[in-house]
């Protein structure tokens, strides 16, 4: 009986022990870096000579959401999920900013592509894993171009040359382009005029680059795919920060109710955002190896700057929490520290108080067994002296 409850005991505080030892052994740790930053150059209108600096900046959550992503096509159609508007919404709504019509608008967008280093990739990327590697090819400026477009209300579509292994974009536009050196040169499809749209350009002379409703001329005369966006992104889980100004930079922390707990457990996730902005989104971001990271919840600061979320934990074992915050006006986007959480097993849960109710039976048992034996009578005996005879 002794040895069944030392071996109890021993059971109780090893479990324990490794608890702590996960706990004690996995700190908050800090984001995986910060924000990356961009720069592109504006000219007020193609040809013109006034220019404006535009800054974008994008969190490390917001470019490990999409890197963890699934980029996998089983068929052309499929670019289109490629194209993500709400995410670059800000670039867009700057855009609209300087730019009086959509000719300029979309002349302004090749602006930005033109001047990303061209460089052959592999598999399709996000528009945000583009403009932070800042490299890319045909398609991945297709991409971005068709998302600023899309964001600014512009009729969009994507056109795929497929023998050629090339892509552009048709943009339709309320009226013929004006600001073409050629020809202008388009495509019908559903009854209206897609003027093209170059992404591709020389780096060093984007001033001068494509304009839209010019073709380069080995597409010329070719009938590409036309792939439309009805299947694009419908929402990101954050934006970037865009500004024409330097963006300061913000803030964001988090917290948790507790660093440990059980599966079906709520606990809290809390924290504040500065400078202190009211109705400001904040995304909470969750990962269960700390490198793929998918949106938990979006949810709304206070007047305080304040948020709180309710989280009913459903995953098991080691997970790992951030909340971002995509900025706002002159602020950039910022990502709080990674935090811990150590979620147990429901059947862990039971092993655990099982054992505890088991030790605590067999102490109960060993106790009352000692206490009867030291209260049970003890046998008495008569001593006879020995008689001595004569």
């Amino acid at each position: 009986m002794l040895k069944n409850v030392r071996s109890a005991e021993k059971l109780k505080r090893v479990t324990i022990l490794a608890l702590l030892i996960l706990v004690a052994f996995s700190p908050v740790f800090s984001c995986s870096g910060a924000n990356y930053e961009n720069t592109y150059e504006l000219l007020d209108h193609v040809g013109g000579s006034v220019q404006c600096r535009l800054t974008v900046s994008v969190t490390s959550s917001l470019y490990d959401y999409y890197k963890s992503k699934s980029h996998t096509i089983s068929t052309h159609t499929e670019f289109a999920k490629f194209v993500t508007p709400d995410a670059l919404r800000p670039i867009a709504d700057d855009l609209w900013s300087i730019y009086q019509d959509e000719e300029d608008f979309a002349n302004g967008v090749l602006m930005i592509v033109h001047q990303i280093p061209y460089e052959e990739s592999g598999p399709q990327k996000y528009p945000i894993e583009t403009m932070v590697e800042n490299k890319g090819d045909c398609d991945l400026f297709s991409f971005i171009a068709a998302s600023i477009m899309k964001a600014g209300g512009i009729d969009v579509i994507l056109l795929y040359y497929e023998d050629q292994t090339h892509m552009n974009v048709g943009v339709h536009l309320s009226d013929e382009p004006k600001d073409v050196r050629f020809d202008v040169y388009y495509l019908n499809y559903s009854g209206k005029p897609y003027y093209i749209a170059e992404t591709t350009g020389n780096i060093q002379n984007w001033e001068n680059e494509w304009r839209v409703g010019e073709c380069p001329d080995e597409f010329k005369g070719l009938s590409p795919r036309i792939i439309t966006l009805e299947n694009s992104e419908q929402s990101s889980p954050e934006q970037v920060s865009s500004s024409y100004s330097d963006l300061a930079a913000s803030s964001i922390t988090l917290e948790l109710s507790s660093k440990v707990t059980i599966e079906g457990s709520a606990i809290m996730v809390s924290g504040t955002i500065s400078p202190t902005y009211s109705s400001e989104n904040v995304t909470i971001y969750v990962s269960s190896d700390g490198s793929s990271w998918y949106p938990l919840q979006r949810v709304t600061v206070d007047s305080n700057g304040h948020y709180a979320y309710y989280w009913n934990v459903q995953l098991i074992g080691k997970v790992y929490l951030r909340a971002s915050w995509a900025g706002y006006e002159e602020y950039a986007g910022a990502d709080s520290a990674v935090h811990f959480l150590l979620v147990l097993p429901k059947y862990l849960l039971f092993f655990i108080i099982t054992s505890i109710v088991l030790t605590i039976v067999l102490i109960v048992i060993k106790i009352v067994e000692r206490r009867h034996a030291e209260e049970a009578p003890q046998d008495t005996y008569s001593t006879i002296e020995p008689t001595e005879f004569e």
